[in-house]
């Protein structure tokens, strides 16, 4: 407990217009500790009592614990309609979206949106995780990687045009940081004359916080003078695309598709024209890339259906009913909810603006119980947060579109040393990826240690999805680990 000060009796009280808020909403204890504060200190308060929309959290908090532990609709598996399966894919439909998907980045139809609020703190770094390098031969950092398939895109989509222009065009990267990371980031690629890119098709924008309460709804006082708050949850991007008019901003540059992903998959293919013309194809509002489950007790969550005919969406694993994930499909042998999110979305922008409106007017809240830092030291309180996956129950139409593990997703959460999604098996997985293209374009390779252990990193400016590497490749040897590159 604080030594109160001395002049407590002379201490000017709070203000009472917004003591008066504050207990229009049941906040009142926010000024508790208000007699012990210092001038600073109250002023601090003060300042940020304003700053949150009071009205707004007060919605939130009330909806959200209101809808926690209600019953949910049961959940059916996903029809297999609506589902693009690699091997009822042709070669055809392949190079049709392919061209279809260059010719809509070509007109500046495409966006690219990165979630990146997260800090590396379970890889052992307080820097943004995108600045994490998983020890490729070429040091490249996550954010260069991606950086550079956009280089490689734009290139592409250029050269596809029927006059085999090579005119400038720009795919524009929003990159949604975090009050924890926006500083850092931006700082990163400054110093790094962002990567290639020109800095003008480089938006940064936070994602909100939220502040922390009790089961019964109340602020966490972090401080005396300050709540605990968190960040509101990478779905907090369609509230953040929203307040900062960047969805406006958008329309004004006449882009209708936007490529949406999280920061820490290595193998991640931004901005993927085979994708995006696949999504155009189906002319649905909302898409994303999924995985096959690869056993009933992984901890991925999945794309059901909810209740009879209801919209697609998705089921955390620590949701589902364990029968249900184990559950088999007799037809196919395999898992009836096999279908895993791994944050690879495609959406329309009258989607977003529709998912933006729509969140918030509901204004329900996944609700984690947490250990809070609170002036009482760390106290068991809840965190607000959205998922990006919550637009789903709002799509009129959702396409899945099934990519292989090995070379579509490369997951970095975990320190080295863990059993799963470590800089390890990131890496072993893009250099084995890159190694199997280096191989078919007619390369060879010789290694000191087991190819298990290595292999050759292709440079995304070189390469997009294993092509054009003949010229380069053929007949050549390379010795492993090394980086190719023009």
């Amino acid at each position: 407990m604080r030594e109160p000060l001395n002049d407590v009796s002379s201490a000017p009280p709070p203000p009472q217009a917004l003591l008066e808020r504050l207990k229009d909403y049941g906040q009142e204890d926010a000024f508790a500790l208000w007699d012990e504060l210092s001038p600073d200190e109250r002023q601090l308060l003060v300042k940020e009592i304003e700053s949150l929309d009071l009205s707004r959290i007060d919605r939130i908090i009330r909806c959200s614990l209101r809808s926690h532990g209600l019953p949910t609709a049961a959940i059916e598996p996903v029809p297999e309609s609506s589902v693009s399966s690699v091997e009822e894919r042709t070669l055809e439909d392949r190079e049709r979206w392919w061209k279809m998907g260059l010719k809509a980045i070509y007109e500046g139809k495409l966006a690219v949106l990165l979630l990146s609020g997260g800090q590396g703190t379970r890889l052992g770094s307080s820097d943004p995780k995108g600045c994490f390098n998983i020890g490729l031969p070429s040091g490249k950092s996550l954010f260069q990687l991606q950086a550079e398939r956009i280089l490689c895109v734009q290139r592409l989509a250029a050269q596809a045009t029927t006059e085999g222009s090579t005119a400038a065009l720009q795919i524009h990267w929003y990159i949604m940081t975090s009050p924890f990371t926006d500083e850092a980031t931006r700082k990163f690629f400054e110093s790094h004359k962002f990567f290639g890119l020109e800095a003008d098709q480089v938006t940064f924008f936070q994602q909100g916080t939220i502040p922390c309460v009790s089961k019964d709804g109340r602020f966490i006082m972090e401080t005396p003078y300050g709540v605990a708050k968190a960040p509101d949850g990478n779905g907090g991007v369609y509230s953040a695309l929203k307040s900062s008019r960047l969805l406006e901003d958008m329309a004004t540059r006449g882009i209708k598709y936007v490529d949406c992903y999280g920061v820490d998959n290595a193998l991640v293919r931004v901005a993927d024209p085979t994708f995006l013309g696949y999504f155009i194809d189906k002319g649905v509002s909302a898409a994303a890339k999924v995985v096959r489950k690869a056993y009933p007790q992984e901890k991925v969550g999945v794309f059901v259906r909810r209740g009879k005919g209801g919209p697609l969406t998705v089921v955390e694993y620590s949701e589902m009913d364990s029968s249900l994930a184990s559950a088999i499909n007799q037809e196919t042998g395999r898992l009836r909810f096999c279908w895993s999110n791994v944050c690879l979305h495609m959406f329309t922008l009258d989607f977003l603006n529709q998912v933006a409106n729509g969140l918030e007017k509901d204004s329900i809240y996944h609700l984690a119980e947490k250990k809070i830092p609170s002036i009482h030291g760390h106290t068991m309180g809840l965190k607000l947060e959205q998922f990006i996956f919550d637009a789903f129950p709002y799509a009129p139409s959702t396409a899945l579109f099934e990519v292989l593990r090995e070379e579509e997703f490369a997951p970095v959460k975990n320190a080295n040393g863990s059993n799963f999604d470590t800089p390890d098996s990131a890496r072993l997985l893009v250099l084995r990826l890159h190694t199997r293209w280096v191989v078919a374009a007619g390369g060879f390779l010789t290694h000191s240690v087991p190819l298990y252990a290595t292999g050759v990193e292709v440079s995304p400016l070189c390469s997009y999805v294993g092509e054009n590497l003949e010229a380069i490749c053929r007949g050549r040897t390379f010795h492993a680990p090394c980086e190719i590159t023009f």
